[in-house]
């Protein structure tokens, strides 16, 4: 057949003004530097989030199976200091890394002192007394006890407070740091580690007086502080709609549909559903350590196991659907260069290779199918026909290992997992067949 001189629905597509639009917007948010400090301040602290994953199915799966009574009680001190110095200390993790990551993201010139102006106003912000229920003769009475910092704050559930402090201490701080009347000149002759010091010593002082200002003004006047004000009104609302099953496939729709048009989908989950599910992840890994309830369905783990099960877009559905049903030898070709990374959940050779960037009838189960095995996924466990998710797994754990491992040996989840993907292969194939058939077509066309 002769050349034609219609555009194929992938040129269409590509030349759209809305997905152009659509596409700088995007853009734009995923490198707004604050966002983009946020998602390398968690890269830092991830592993040892996994590591508490490690001491928590140490403790409550592992050390189960050989060891009872006193001596199991001694063993778990190993998996108790494990969390101590990870979920328990979360909040106070982050804080330094947002300031650094952020302080080097601006081009400020002392990363280490923005962290460490990040670490003292999370500490100045916290309340330094804790309330203690104690027993006596007469009945349960409450004991103020000072000097002390509570795992409520410093853990887990301070780790929105530590996201805000970090974000906030540190913009301040450059920003009084920038002031040349506040920066104290030592002459050259004085080594360039103190003559740094020197130079951010006002703005510190001025940084940190602030945060006590208001510290002090908050248990004054109102016997709070910053931290309870951050987790009551700004934490648990957004974390309520972000981690709820609406707004997490909402979130996934249109950062799968970013990733349909090259945009990589952590531009949008990264900043707006990753430190909220981690910070269910850990909420859950701290509930199963102490032996309560679970509290958290959607977790960073539940990401893994249903959601995006081989990569975005859970494409070893795709790879699988491809290898059993495809008769295309270039297909069949990517396919099976892209089966290794994709059982370690790295698929861009297949959203690049393929291609399923810009290519219209792959794109749809691309975004729709992660929604259908999130909500398999949660309706499943809600229902208790699967357990909670209680350790976070790194996110390369090839699948049916992953759900095993993060619900601590739950065989039911992995039952679901290959449930999830047999429908994910049957929801991909005819889409398959279509983009298949256009791409003959259009390769028939350029003859």
């Amino acid at each position: 057949m002769g050349s034609s001189n219609k555009e194929s629905v992938n040129d269409k597509m590509q030349n759209s003004k809305f997905i152009a639009k659509f596409t700088e917007i995007s853009v734009k948010v995923g490198n707004w530097v604050y966002l983009r400090s946020l998602r390398d301040a968690f890269a830092v602290i991830l592993p040892m989030f996994i590591v508490a994953g490690i001491g928590v199915l140490l403790n409550n799966v592992v050390f189960t199976w050989f060891l009872s009574g006193d001596m199991l009680t001694k063993f778990q001190v190993i998996g108790n200091a494990i969390v101590n110095g990870t979920l328990n200390v979360a909040g106070i993790l982050v804080a330094p890394m947002i300031g650094y990551s952020l302080a080097r993201n601006k081009g400020f010139n002392n990363p280490i002192a923005a962290a460490a102006m990040s670490l003292a106003s999370i500490f100045i912000l916290m309340p330094g007394s804790i309330q203690l229920g104690t027993v006596a003769s007469a009945g349960a009475k409450m004991a103020t006890v000072t000097g002390g910092l509570s795992y409520l704050n410093t853990g887990t559930q301070g780790m929105f407070g530590g996201i805000f402090v970090g974000l906030i201490a540190t913009g301040l701080f450059i920003k009084l740091a920038s002031i040349k009347k506040l920066q104290i000149h030592l002459g050259e002759n004085v080594p360039p580690a103190v003559s740094a010091s020197f130079s951010v010593l006002i703005p510190a002082i001025l940084l940190m007086s602030f945060f006590a200002i208001i510290a002090a003004l908050l248990a004054g006047f109102f016997n709070t502080d910053l931290i309870n004000l951050i987790k009551t009104w700004i934490q648990e609302p957004l974390r309520g709609f972000n981690t709820s099953i609406v707004g997490y496939c909402v979130i996934y729709t249109l950062a799968n549909f970013l990733f349909g048009l090259g945009i990589h989908q952590t531009v949008l989950s990264g900043a707006l559903l990753d430190p909220l599910v981690l910070v269910n992840m850990n909420e859950n890994m701290t509930a199963y350590a102490h032996h309560q309830a679970i509290p958290n369905i959607i977790t960073t783990s539940f990401v893994s196991n249903y959601t995006l099960i081989g990569g975005s877009g859970s494409t070893i559905a795709l790879i699988i659907a491809i290898l059993i049903f495809s008769k295309a030898k270039s297909s069949r070709q990517i396919a099976g260069l892209s089966l290794a990374p994709g059982i370690f959940n790295i698929n861009e050779p297949m959203i690049f290779g393929f291609p399923i960037v810009f290519n219209l009838p792959l794109i749809i189960p691309f975004v729709l199918f992660p929604v259908v095995g999130s909500l398999m996924g949660y309706f499943a466990t809600l229902w208790g026909w699967v357990s909670r998710t209680v350790v976070l797994v790194p996110w390369t754990t090839p699948p049916l290992i992953g759900p095993y491992l993060s619900t601590a040996g739950d065989w039911r989840a992995v039952i679901l997992q290959i449930l999830i993907i047999v429908v994910g292969v049957f929801l991909y194939l005819p889409f398959l067949k279509i983009s298949e058939r256009v791409s003959e077509i259009q390769a028939e066309e350029n003859l």
